[in-house]
């Protein structure tokens, strides 16, 4: 996916605007409640953070992807939960509250732990010609739109609360469309790169995706936390900030190959997320029927 007006003008701008809808809907106690719910935070990060990453590594190394779409995959695991994770939580009762906390450090933490994990898959998939590691000036600009526009919400949301209930739902809109906008025009352009791809890449970006959601909820299950908290935790481990995938992969690492995972994830996930969230409550609706 090689860099056009769409992706070159647009992306960094769908970005902040997504990034500012987050701060519009977060406050200070949004970070405090990690001590409210600390077993389920605690869980819901070392899956993030540790346990996504390696699932990720050993898809991309059994499945036997080239250099550049391998590095795309894991620079797509290392990416925090998106936005839309909090649409889809509370589409299937999940606790929507802990998302929003979730994401909120997820953006914080994963602009320290994703250069890290990047620079790892560069120079472990990439020859000593291809690599070039995130430089800290890239990583200061993608902290920047990450988190300036983050602070601007919360500073509205905080100062002008009526403003900000206002603007909460046109931005999310705005956000939503212009990312339409990048993935089909980007998917037009590149159409004939994604069929080449799609047959070797389509099936472990699947299983990342599905393995993502069933990890997020299954894990915290299995260690007695409530269904509405694993329900949000696997929606937010499910549903990646695929923009900023795809910003860094164009933008700070210029290599459009590496934005292909996060492209193709970002149309599936949105699937997956629905029928994830359909299976998940069909379970509880038939264990509330009663026996006759």
């Amino acid at each position: 996916m090689e860099q056009s007006l769409a992706t070159e003008l647009f992306l960094p701008i769908a970005l902040g605007i997504i990034m500012l809808g987050l701060g519009l809907s977060l406050t200070i106690d949004d970070f405090k409640r990690v001590a409210r719910y600390p077993k389920a935070m605690s869980v819901a990060l070392l899956c993030q953070m540790v346990l996504l990453p390696v699932i990720c590594f050993g898809l991309v190394i059994t499945s036997g992807l080239n250099p550049a779409l391998a590095v795309g995959l894991m620079l797509l695991s290392a990416s925090p939960g998106g936005a839309t994770a909090n649409l889809y939580s509370h589409l299937s009762r999940g606790d929507v509250a802990l998302n929003i906390s979730l994401t909120a450090i997820n953006s914080v933490l994963t602009l320290f732990t994703l250069p890290l994990i990047v620079n790892f898959s560069l120079e472990y998939f990439m020859d000593s010609g291809q690599y070039v590691p995130m430089q800290f000036k890239k990583v200061v600009e993608v902290f920047a739109i990450v988190l300036i526009p983050v602070t601007i919400g919360m500073i509205l949301k905080a100062k002008a609360p009526k403003f900000a209930v206002i603007m909460d739902k046109p931005v999310k809109i705005a956000s939503a469309l212009i990312l339409v906008i990048i993935i089909v025009s980007v998917t037009i352009k590149e159409r004939q790169l994604l069929v080449d791809y799609f047959g070797s890449l389509g099936l472990p970006v699947l299983l990342f995706n599905v393995l993502s959601m069933a990890a997020g909820y299954f894990i915290p299950r299995l260690l007695n936390i409530e269904k509405k908290q694993a329900i949000a935790i696997g929606m937010e481990i499910g549903i990646h900030n695929g923009t900023l995938a795809i910003y860094i992969a164009l933008s700070v690492l210029n290599n459009s190959a590496m934005s292909i995972p996060p492209g193709i994830y970002s149309l599936i996930m949105f699937f997956t997320a629905a029928i994830f969230g359909y299976l998940v409550n069909l379970r509880t609706a038939k264990s509330a029927v009663p026996n006759v």
